[in-house]
């Protein structure tokens, strides 16, 4: 149980997608200016990543078949490019006011290297099908979770005085890399 425990913590702290191995910055910069479209997103993000794993797993195992693994990558791109269109459409038809506070951001997850990051990540490792589910929910939940400390602190920056020169996107990629900091300590990853 204790494994288990140390699974989860290491890949939703010490080995955190975004801020340990820079993936998926696009997003999290991006879609972090409300805590509320941080949330969306980091739920969409650990949604696609959990779903895409499943479908990597199976995929994988029958490009090894076909002796054609040097493909993977691609299947995997088309993966989850369907599985993001998918959830585009669900979401226009259900949730119209979240599908525009996504904006473009939504559709960027098709590029979004975390999502291929985990997939092929677990794969390499041959995780088995279940560890790779959970490798890949706990990431996009990592994902959520420092989508949304991000955002938090964006929206507090929104109201502090800050000077000129930092303003906007200058403070944000600060305070991202502090957060950053902050996360490889929990791993030791600082020297």
């Amino acid at each position: 149980m204790s494994n288990f425990f140390m699974f989860i913590l290491t890949a939703i702290l010490f080995e955190n997608f975004v801020l340990t191995k820079f993936l998926g910055i696009t997003p999290f910069i991006g879609a972090s200016k409300r805590i509320n479209t941080a949330i969306t997103m980091g739920i969409a993000v650990t949604l696609i990543t959990t779903i895409a794993a499943a479908f990597s797993f199976v995929l994988e195992r029958l490009l090894e078949l076909a002796g054609i693994t040097s493909l993977r990558i691609v299947f995997f791109m088309i993966i989850v490019a369907t599985l993001v269109q998918l959830l585009e459409l669900i979401l226009l038809r259900m949730q119209p006011t979240i599908h525009a506070g996504l904006g473009i951001y939504l559709p960027l997850i098709i590029t979004n290297c975390l999502i291929l990051g985990v997939v092929l990540m677990g794969n390499m490792q041959q995780l088995g099908f279940f560890t790779l589910l959970f490798y890949a929910f706990f990431s996009g939940i990592g994902f959520l979770l420092v989508i949304t400390i991000f955002a938090s602190l964006r929206e507090r920056m929104d109201n502090s005085d800050i000077p000129a020169s930092f303003n906007g996107f200058p403070i944000a990629l600060v305070t991202a890399a502090l957060l950053s900091m902050a996360f490889m300590g929990f791993g030791g990853g600082l020297l």
